[in-house]
C-alpha cells in the first residue's frame, strides 16, 4: 500500500493529506517539493572539532586511531606537534569559532548564488555543531566555542531567503553503545533507540532543516537504523513535512535506490541522463572536506572547472552542492570565498540557463565545441564551456523555424544565424565574447525543439 489518504474539513473546503507508511514502496512514493530541483546550486560546509587539527581531511581521528595500522602521516603530524597522551578530544576545546560571523558567511553564501545552505550538525566523531541533549559535553555549546553553531547560521540564512539544510552522520566512530551494537552484528539497537533517535528528533523539531543529508550509514543495514520508521514520522508529521526533502543514505544498500534524491556516492558523476532526481556533492579541496591547513592551491578547483562541473550537472538533471571547510577559529578561507562568489558573479549573467531549468531532449553535442544543454518550455540554452575559437560555431541538435531567435545571455542583441539543414541545425555568428572568470558562456535559443 503507498499511501493512506485523510480527509481534511477545513472551512468548508476538503484537502487530502497523504500518509506514508515505514516502508520504501510508500515512502520512495512521495513527491520531491518542488523549490529543490528548482534550486540547483547548493553550499556545503563542514566544520566540526576535526577543523583543529585541519590535517590530512575529516576523518582525521579514524585515520589516527582508528583504522589498523594507523595513518603513518597522522601518527608523526601527533607526535611532532602534541604531547604524549593527548587525545582527540582535546583538540574540542581548541575549536574556539572566535571570528565566527554567521552574517558574514550567509553573505558570502548569498552571494554565490546559492539557494541552499548545507551544514554539518554531526560527523563521524560524533560532535554536535548544537547542544544536542544526548550528546554531553562533546557539543559545541558545552565546549569549544560555547555556541549553538547550527542555530545561529540556520538564522543568518533564512533571512537571506535562502533553504537550510543539515548534514548528519548516523554512525559514530567510537561511540559506546555503537561499538556494543557493532559487536553484536548489529543485532541489538542501543545507540539507535538511547542517541541516534532522540537526537535527530531533537534536531528536526529545534531547527526545522529542509535537507536531512545523511550519512555514515554503510555499516549497518536501515533496519538497524530504523530509518523507514523515521522517514516516515518526517513525511507525515514533522514541522517540515511539506517542504523538506532527503538524500539516500539510510543503511548498507539504499545508495542511488532509496530516499529523495540521489546521492549515489561522494562526487557522482553520471554519463548519461538518470530517470530519478540526484545531486553531485564536490568539494573546492579535492582532497577533503574539511579545513586542511597544508592544502596547496593546485589542490583546489580553479572557478573554469566548478562552473563546468555545474553546468554538467544541472544539464544531467541534477543538483550541484559544492563544499567548502572553515577554520577552527570560524573564518572561511579566502580562496574559498573567491571561489563561490566567482560563481554567483558567473550566475548573474548565466543563471536563467541554470535555475528552475529541465534537462532537454539532448542533453550535449561536441559537434565543434563541448556544448551542455538546458530548457526552460520552448526555450533551450546552449551552454559553451571552451571560448569558440571562431566567430562562428554550429549547434545541430536544435530544430530550427521562421520564429527562432537567438541572444547570448547577458547582451540582448539578436545574433544572426542560418540553418545547417532546412529544419535543423544552426550557424550562429558570434559577437565578441566577454572575458569570464568562469569560461562559460550561454546562447539562448527561442523558437526551436
Amino acid at each position: 500500500m503507498f499511501f493512506a489518504v485523510v480527509l481534511l474539513f477545513v472551512s468548508g473546503v476538503v484537502a487530502t493529506e497523504a500518509r506514508y507508511s515505514a516502508d520504501w514502496t510508500s515512502l520512495d512514493a512521495r513527491p520531491l517539493p518542488a523549490w529543490y530541483d528548482e534550486a540547483k546550486l547548493g553550499i556545503f560546509v563542514h566544520w566540526g572539532v576535526f577543523s583543529v587539527p585541519a590535517f590530512e581531511s575529516e576523518w582525521f581521528w579514524w585515520h589516527w586511531q582508528g583504522q589498523q595500522p594507523p595513518d603513518p602521516k597522522c601518527v608523526s603530524f601527533m607526535s611532532k606537534n602534541y604531547p604524549p597522551g593527548f587525545s582527540y578530544p582535546d583538540f574540542a576545546p581548541q575549536f574556539h569559532a572566535q571570528f565566527f560571523d554567521p552574517d558574514q558567511w550567509a553573505d558570502i553564501f548569498k552571494a554565490s548564488g546559492a539557494k541552499y545552505v548545507v551544514l554539518t550538525s554531526k560527523h563521524h566523531e560524533g560532535f554536535t555543531t548544537w547542544g544536542s541533549p544526548f550528546s554531553w559535553n562533546w557539543n559545541s555549546v558545552d565546549t569549544g566555542p560555547h555556541r549553538d553553531l547550527v542555530g545561529d547560521l540556520g538564522e543568518a540564512v533564512r533571512n537571506r531567503s535562502l533553504h537550510y539544510g543539515l548534514y548528519n552522520s548516523l554512525f559514530e566512530w567510537f561511540h559506546p553503545l555503537y561499538l556494543i551494537d557493532k559487536k553484536n552484528g548489529f543485532k541489538t539497537q542501543e545507540f539507535v533507540v538511547n542517541k541516534l533517535l532522540p537526537e535527530m528528533y531533537n534536531l528536526v523539531v529545534r531547527y526545522k532543516p529542509e535537507v536531512i543529508w545523511s550519512d555514515g550509514d554503510w555499516e549497518a543495514p536501515d533496519t538497524y537504523w530504523n530509518s523507514t520508521a523515521f522517514l516516515a514520522w518526517l513525511y507525515n508529521d514533522s514541522p517540515v513535512k511539506d517542504t523538506v526533502v532527503t538524500n539516500d543514505r539510510w543503511g548498507a544498500g539504499c545508495a542511488c535506490k532509496h530516499g529523495g534524491y540521489y546521492n549515489c556516492e561522494d562526487k557522482y558523476t553520471p554519463g548519461q541522463l538518470p530517470k530519478h532526481k540526484w545531486e553531485k556533492c564536490t568539494s573546492v579541496d579535492t582532497h577533503s572536506w574539511g579545513y586542511r591547513k597544508n592544502m596547496r592551491l593546485n589542490e583546489l578547483m580553479d572557478l573554469p572547472t566548478i562552473i563546468k562541473d555545474l553546468v554538467q550537472t544541472v544539464a544531467l538533471g541534477g543538483n550541484y552542492l559544492l563544499n567548502i571547510g572553515p577554520t577552527a577559529d570560524g573564518t572561511i578561507p579566502p580562496v574559498f570565498e573567491e571561489r563561490l562568489r566567482g560563481v554567483g558573479s558567473w550566475l548573474q549573467t548565466n543563471g536563467e540557463a541554470i535555475y528552475a531549468s529541465k534537462p532537454w531532449r539532448v542533453q550535449n553535442e561536441n559537434s565543434t565545441l563541448p556544448v551542455w544543454f538546458t530548457s526552460k518550455d520552448t526555450t533551450v540554452y546552449a551552454i559553451v564551456t571552451i571560448k569558440p575559437p571562431k566567430s562562428i560555431m554550429q549547434l545541430l541538435a536544435p530544430k530550427t523555424s521562421i520564429k527562432t531567435k537567438v541572444t547570448l545571455l547577458g547582451n540582448p542583441k539578436p545574433l544572426a544565424w542560418s540553418p545547417v539543414l532546412p529544419s535543423a541545425g544552426l550557424t550562429i555568428l558570434l559577437p565578441e565574447l566577454p572575458d569570464t572568470p568562469g569560461q562559460a558562456w550561454t546562447l539562448k535559443l527561442e523558437g526551436v525543439q
